[in-house]
């Protein structure tokens, strides 16, 4: 059985067994995410579910890890991504019991990118441009790659507003990063997508709506977290222009829902980080879908993205780009239809 395979399906049955512990001790420990103006659930709902996600991730690598002969830098890249995302969860449990301030957490997610960046050299110190020449980002390399981390962090983080969406969304992100990787020729990163895939469907089973746990933001940083640190794992062992605009194009909707919540609020004279209700899960809500129907059709969209990240490794850098425009076009198109860049919306009924 291929390594990618076992992985997810260990990753897969670790997080269907541990869950319902989770529940349970969230239930006991008063972990739970109680409703307000801005949420979309009406009861307190158990809120560390990241806890099972990082734990069905870490067994899976584990357990792949002691039968896998890695070269030494992709052992240490590995470690390094294994130590942030440790410090990432850490920050969200406190967080998730504690509600801490958003500067605070932002403060949290640099010092885990920077234990990854500068601690274990995890950074992309090339890329290339659509003509094919190199561009040697130099002393930029560090800076811009903190920015990568810390950017897809909270993408996943700020996305996650209704049952199943960003364990679902991140699901796919990581199948289309783990099938891109296979297609490259590169292993180790197939193989943590596929377990990081694995634990996000794994607990996607108890968050689907009606959700019995949500992942709170010790998984939605979690998952953020490692799609980048994997991404650029996979942009230095491969051509980093197509390892970048894969994570880019899967994580697709996260991405614009986060570029359209900071240019709305910036429209609007409004601070980057105080939540509003214009998201896309909210606008849709607005529109008249059930909540099901919101994240179902926000799964379509992803997979779309998704498709579209696969494409670009079976084609020209020309049709890549010609790719990447209608994308572009038919998301602008979408979002001044449902009116994503307005600041006030009508309340859900």
């Amino acid at each position: 059985m291929p390594d990618y395979v076992l992985a997810f399906l260990i990753a897969l049955g670790v997080a269907l067994f541990l869950m319902p512990a989770v529940i349970a001790f969230a239930r006991r420990t008063g972990a739970l995410d109680t409703p307000d103006a801005r949420k979309v659930h009406v009861r307190p709902v158990p809120r560390i579910g990241g806890i099972g996600i990082y734990a069905a991730f870490m067994v899976s690598i584990l357990a792949q890890l002691t039968v896998s002969d890695l070269p030494p830098e992709l052992m240490t890249s590995l470690v390094g991504l294994i130590v942030g995302g440790t410090i990432i969860v850490v920050i969200g449990i406190v967080d998730d019991y504690c509600d801490l301030p958003a500067k605070v957490k932002l403060l949290g997610q640099i010092f885990a990118a920077c234990v990854l960046v500068i601690g274990f050299d995890v950074r992309i110190d090339v890329i290339t441009d659509p003509f094919g020449d190199y561009i040697y980002l130099e002393f930029l390399a560090i800076p811009a790659t903190i920015f990568w981390v810390v950017g897809l962090t909270n993408t996943v983080n700020l996305i996650d507003g209704l049952d199943g969406l960003a364990a679902g969304v991140s699901s796919i992100a990581a199948i289309t990063i783990s099938l891109v990787a296979m297609e490259e020729g590169i292993p180790v990163v197939a193989m943590v997508t596929a377990a990081l895939a694995g634990a996000a469907l794994g607990f996607l089973y108890y968050n689907f709506n009606p959700a019995r746990i949500f992942m709170g933001d010790t998984g939605s940083m979690f998952l953020g977290f490692m799609l980048a640190g994997i991404s650029v794992i996979g942009a230095v062992k491969s051509a980093a222009t197509i390892a970048l605009i894969v994570p880019i194009l899967a994580l697709g909707l996260p991405i614009l829902d986060t570029t359209f919540a900071i240019v709305r609020r910036a429209r609007n004279h409004r601070p980057i980080f105080k939540p509003d209700k214009g998201h896309l899960h909210h606008r849709l809500l607005a529109h008249g879908f059930t909540q099901k129907q919101a994240v179902l059709l926000m799964y379509v969209v992803s997979a779309l993205f998704g498709l579209c990240a696969l494409a670009l490794t079976a084609v020209s850098m020309q049709a890549a780009l010609l790719i990447i425009l209608i994308v572009a076009a038919a998301v602008f198109f979408g979002a001044r239809k449902l009116g994503i860049l307005q600041l006030d919306m009508p309340q859900q009924k």
